[in-house]
Order: C-alpha cells, then structure tokens, then sequence
C-alpha cells in the first residue's frame, strides 16, 4: 500500500491501514484540514467536487462531499467530471475551492485528492504544507447538527465548459466542420469517453469511432498516454482510415493525438503544435517545465517570442506563465495551458485548437509533424542506496559542468549546444530521473549514457 502526502493532494492506493495507503481516515483528515483552511481564508463555505471514473470514485466522493458537510460546508457536486471541467467551475459557482478525485494516469488501484484555491488553480507549496500539518494534528472541530452544509448536484458543466472552448476566438468550429475529419478516441473507460465525443461532435466532427469510451472505470490497459498502450488506438485509426487519434488520461488533462499513418505525433509535441498555432494569432511568450522538448523555444523564437524554462510540475508552469504574461505553457507529458481559457491543463481545449489548427493548414498530421523542429527524447533512471546523499551528487554533477549552461531550479539540467540532460531525484524514492534530447534517437541516448556513466563513477 502507498499514501503520498505532497503539495499537490494527496494519492495512494485504495486499502490497507491508515496512513499506509488512501484509507476512509486519510481521506476524511486531510479533506477537513483543506476544507477549514479554505473557509476560514475567503470567509466562502462553497467546494466543487467531481471525480473520474475509476473503480473507487464513488466511494471516495462520497467521504469527501460527506466530510465538507460535515465542516459546514455546501458542496456543488459535478459528479463524472474532468480535472480542467472542475478547474473552470470553481470560478463560475464563485467557491472557495474545489477537489478533483482522480490518480491522474496511475492504475486503477490509485486515487487522489487534487485541491484546488478559489481561482480554480492548484494551490502552492505553502497552502499544501499548511493542509497537511492541519490533517495530521486533526486540531479542529466538526460542526453541529443546525450548521452541517447542504448539497446540490450539478451535470451541466459538460456544457458549459464545451461552450466555453468553442467560444474562444482562436477556435474555427466552421473550419474544423468543413475539413471533414474522421476521428477515433480512446478514454481509457473514464469520463474522456463522455466529454471529448462530445466536444467532438460540437465542433461538427460528423464521424468518431469510439474505442474504451464506457466510463466505468475498468481501464483496459495502462492508463498513461504512451505509445506501447494505444496500441487498440493505432489499429482503430488505420482499420477506419481516420485521419486522426486522440488519447486522454483519466481525468482528461493530458491529449495525445495519433496520426493518419497509426504513428503517436508524439507527446512531447502536442503543446508544440498548439503554440504554434497560438503563437501565429497571439504575439507572446511561453512556458514549459525543464523536461520539455527544446522544440517549444524554437517555435517560440521563430514566431518572435520568448520561452522561459519553469521547474516540474502544473503549480510551476502557470506561476512562471504569470510571471512572463506567456500566452501558452504547458507540459511535454501533452498538458496544454491557455490563459485566454484558464490556467490549467486541458485536452478539450487542445482538441480544439489542433483541430482549427490542422484544418486551416489542410494538410495531413504526419505531413504537419515532418515540418516542426525534430527532436527525440530519452527517459532513464538509476536506482540509489536510500543513505547515499543525492543532493551532494547533484552538486558534484553541477561543478563538474559549471562551464556549461545550466539549471538548478529543479535538480540539474545542463543545456548543451545539441543536447540537454535533466537530472531530477524522485520525492518518494531513492532515484535520480535522467532526462535526455538530442536532435537524433542515438544523441539522446548516447549523452543519457555518458551523464550516468560519470554519476556512476562519482557514486564509486
């Protein structure tokens, strides 16, 4: 069983004792803790809750609605939702926060509490920290009888965030009709089933083939967008012809799509292609984390902006994209964050975008992705001894590459001329994540080698 406690919410596996795993107790603590902080900081008693649709959704929403109730707070509860849909509902029912029940693409076994402030954004280091020092202490009361709070249950935010995506300028539902696009769509089972057909269908994409669409939670392979698991994706797309595949994770804030040719346009390039097409429109800068591809900056540079570089993580990105008024960020794992709609990661707003975006090109998406700047990325890891001192090995890498343009806002990452490599050392275990890209498979790989080689040799 596992229960990490981060900044971010608060993810384990369903089951075990307390404090082991996501039990009923750790859920109860740490919903309180987030629900009093938030009420006694905006004087709001009103949450937003909405949940993926995985195995334990139901029971886990129904502790959480519960225990907001129980502090006296009133609950919109959204039901089989998506994180950017509970995103824009915060804002729109003026609450003082809200909670995403979803593991993101953990396995079915996982869930989480992902808790968000009254701006609908995720809330910051310190607000965690202050969240989870409240949870483990349980310093606080429960209200009485007279003042438990009160529940609404509210569907129509599937519309309402499908209105708000088609009523931004930059989205041409009339060019998207007229190209006549055959799509396949693969929700891992969970609520992407329900909210990208129809997205789809409202952008007037007249013909979808449905794949693992049923949101009933049993995810029919691992759930993470990659390449070795969309495999019944690929098969779909080639078998209909189509001219495009669009795969979500549960909670539908990262979108990758699949080419006409049953081939990924690659992850790492969903937000590229976006930008792209933002950036054409809307002179600006952008933002994505120190693990994304350097071919952000290159399209960013060519379309006369500037790309700042944020550490990991979705709470980083939008502060460094207010920061530098970027008008696009994200992340390379397919998260794209358009502040003209909010700043959160949304797959129905890429959708959109890629979609006018291709239209209006009128060309096929293998033939799109030939024509962005080529890199390849490589991801390793090496597994440490929990004693050996990671940031005292982090810090020998850094000397020994002082001469180098590098970064230690986020562990290290070394900025070479045709590569770059980004050392991270994992928060849950003794690992240091290597990150990788060159302008060929072999140039990644090979400078992922030599890095470990030489903390190999350090750990010697």
């Amino acid at each position: 069983m596992t229960l990490i406690k981060s900044i971010s919410g608060i993810r384990g596996t369903i089951g075990g004792k307390p404090g082991d795993g996501l039990t009923p107790i750790d859920i109860v603590k740490f919903t309180a803790a987030f629900g009093k902080i938030l009420i006694e900081k905006t004087g709001n008693k009103k949450f937003v809750v909405g949940r993926d649709a995985r195995l334990s959704g139901a029971m886990v929403n129904n502790l959480v609605v519960g225990t907001l109730q129980s502090i006296g707070a009133d609950v919109v509860d959204l039901g089989l939702s998506t994180t950017p849909t509970v995103e824009l509902a915060v804002p729109m029912e003026n609450a003082a926060g809200g909670i995403i029940l979803t593991a993101s693409h953990n396995p079915g076994q996982w869930n989480a509490l992902k808790l968000l402030n009254n701006k609908g954004e995720f809330i910051n280091d310190q607000e965690g920290k202050e969240v989870l020092a409240l949870g483990e202490s349980l310093d606080f009361d429960f209200a009485e009888v007279d003042d438990l709070g009160q529940i609404v249950h509210d569907d129509s935010y599937l519309q309402k965030h499908i209105d708000a995506v088609l009523a931004l300028p930059l989205v041409d539902k009339e060019a998207v009709r007229q190209a006549n696009f055959k799509v396949a769509v693969d929700a891992v089972n969970s609520t992407g089933g329900i909210f990208i057909p129809a997205l789809l269908e409202a952008l007037g994409v007249q013909t979808v083939y449905k794949i693992h669409c049923e949101p009933n939670g049993h995810f029919p392979h691992n759930p993470e967008p990659l390449k070795e698991h969309l495999t019944d994706l690929s098969a779909a797309v080639l078998e209909n012809q189509a001219d495009l595949g669009i795969a979500v994770d549960p909670d539908v804030d990262r979108l990758v799509f699949m080419m006409e040719d049953g081939e990924l346009f690659g992850e790492e390039y969903t937000l590229v292609a976006v930008a792209d097409y933002i950036l054409q429109h809307t002179k600006g800068n952008t933002v994505s984390n120190l693990s994304s591809t350097r071919a952000l900056r290159d399209i960013t540079v060519k379309h006369g902006g500037e790309y700042y570089a944020a550490a990991v993580g979705e709470v980083n990105v939008v502060t460094k994209m207010k920061e530098v008024h970027a008008v696009i960020g994200g992340e390379g794992n397919g998260g794209v964050i358009y502040p003209e709609s909010h700043y959160g990661r949304d797959a129905l707003v890429g959708v959109a975008i890629f979609l006018t975006h291709l239209a209006k090109l009128g060309k096929k998406a293998s033939v799109y992705r030939a024509e962005l700047p080529q890199y390849y990325m490589s991801k390793n890891k090496i597994t440490l001894t929990p004693e050996l001192d990671i940031d005292g090995l982090l810090r020998k890498m850094q000397e020994k590459y002082k001469h180098e343009q590098h970064s230690t806002i986020d562990g290290l990452k070394i900025d070479f001329a045709e590569e770059w490599v980004h050392l991270r050392k994992s928060n849950t275990e003794p690992i240091i994540r290597i990150y990788s890209e060159g302008p060929t498979p072999e140039a990644a790989e090979a400078i992922a080698k030599k890095i470990m080689n030489e903390i190999e040799e350090i750990i010697k």
